[in-house]
């Protein structure tokens, strides 16, 4: 008697069961030691560079500016320094090496661009219970959802020691930006031509039950949304009160992403699941795509994802005199007013994505730029469907020493290197409060950000 289909059938089973299973990325204990030695607590390397123009990570930067209360400017620690080199077209040549394709191709757009570059402040900082919690997940995560998720991690970085570009990407994404935010914010969007306008005004609420402290039997034995949020729009007048509400995930199959939208022509909640992907975001009048916002959002899973390695670069960070700046001498034609934008030397992470057959999506290419110490994304190149590089993306990292973090959830945007448009968003420029942080639950709690609260609290 022939048992081979009998075999076959049982090896297929046994396939289908172990591509059922989420793959393994965590670390042995062995190499997640490093975390305690060579390594900072979060991943990155604690030594500086050969030439010293990257110092040693010596914890991070903790000091709250005396007299400071929450919702006050938070000052630039570092606002008496001078630029160490300042880089334009005539000169990037020089530097070629730690520039990103889309800062030679402003350059070369813009011979006026430049960008001044500061001394290095590694002032990455998080609490020790987050720390404690990375160690712990170096060991324990894994890749789940077809590799685009991860489960038995939490209240740290998934992967410290990464070995792939989908591990680095979630890393970026559940980077230590504290439990809650809640502030006010303006959109500014800038045409081709010069022209200036607010695309939109309103109020940002981020929760992050990934961080919440001593809940790491909870959250494990129960994994949620790793971050609810909503944006509520004061401006234009036309759209006041509309919201859009966020529940973000990082395991699609076990928890499944959750986005609303409360519209006030229809007077009701409804799902808008084309809050993904390329479609061309609202509060930025579709200057920028929606995958785009807060470095990613939503799925991610039309590319694939490796990692190119690690270099040196020029990218903005502790840029706090950015918040500083008055609108009308910040927000100018074609770029930010260089005066006003910090730019240091540090180590990143390279993540090439590349669209799968069979995907579509408007970015076929993609190149991303995570700062090592505190996982943030920084920086990205996109290129279209015809090869040209189409959109080159910032974060202006804020310096919060009272959360500790380098927070990339502010001061962010998209620069259109084809049309010269560009857009500033989630930034506080003017406004009387600067990113305070709420009090949770009295301030912000989970209930505030459901379907049900917008419903009632958008009438």
């Amino acid at each position: 008697m022939n048992k081979t289909p009998s075999i076959s059938y049982a090896v297929a089973l046994a396939l289908v069961a172990f591509a059922a299973q989420p793959a393994f990325a965590a670390v042995s204990a062995e190499e997640a030691a490093k975390l305690k030695t060579t390594l900072t607590p979060l991943g990155a390397e604690k030594a500086g560079n050969a030439d010293g123009s990257i110092p040693a990570w010596d914890g991070g930067y903790t000091k709250v500016a005396p007299g400071w209360k929450n919702g006050q400017p938070r000052p630039d620690p570092f606002a008496a320094e001078k630029p160490v080199a300042s880089i334009s077209a005539k000169n990037a040549a020089q530097y070629d090496a730690r520039l990103s394709d889309g800062v030679k191709t402003l350059m070369k757009k813009y011979p006026d661009f430049r960008i001044d570059v500061y001394p290095t402040h590694r002032t990455a900082a998080a609490p020790a219970w987050v720390y404690e919690n990375t160690f712990k997940n170096a060991t324990s995560a894994k890749l789940a959802d077809n590799g685009y998720g991860v489960v038995d991690a939490y209240g740290g970085i998934p992967f410290p020691i990464p070995k792939t570009g989908i591990e680095v990407m979630l890393n970026a994404r559940l980077a230590w930006e504290g439990v809650a935010q809640k502030y006010p914010l303006n959109t500014w969007v800038v045409t081709g031509d010069g022209h200036r306008t607010l695309s939109s005004a309103g109020q940002m609420s981020w929760l992050w039950p990934y961080y919440y402290k001593d809940a790491r039997d909870t959250y494990l034995a129960k994994p949620a949304h790793y971050k609810i949020g909503s944006f509520v729009k004061s401006d234009p007048s036309a759209v006041a009160g509309e919201v859009i509400l966020l529940h973000e995930t990082v395991n699609e199959e076990k928890v499944p992403r959750g986005v609303w939208q409360y519209l006030v022509g229809q007077r009701r909640v409804r799902k808008a699941p084309s809050i993904a992907y390329d479609t061309p975001d609202t509060v930025t009048s579709g200057t920028g795509l929606f995958d785009e916002s807060f470095g990613t959002m939503g799925p991610i899973d039309r590319h694939e994802y490796k990692i190119v390695g690690k270099q040196e670069m020029y990218i903005p960070y502790n840029s706090n005199k950015t918040a500083l700046a008055k609108v009308d001498e910040l927000v100018t034609p074609k770029f930010l007013n260089p005066d006003h934008v910090r730019w240091e030397l540090h180590r990143v992470w390279v993540v090439e994505a590349t669209l799968l057959p069979g995907k579509r999506h408007v970015m076929t290419k993609r190149r991303y730029y995570i700062d090592e110490d505190g996982w943030k994304l920084v920086m990205a190149d996109h290129w279209d469907a015809q090869g040209q590089l189409y959109h080159l993306q910032y974060t202006l990292p804020y310096l919060a020493p009272d959360i500790p973090a380098v927070v990339s959830t502010v001061q962010w945007g998209i620069i259109n290197l084809l049309t010269g448009q560009y857009y500033y968003n989630c930034n506080f420029n003017g406004l009387p409060q600067h990113f305070p942080v709420p009090d949770v639950p009295k301030q912000l709690n989970e209930a505030m950000l459901s379907p049900e609260a917008i419903a009632t609290g958008a009438r």
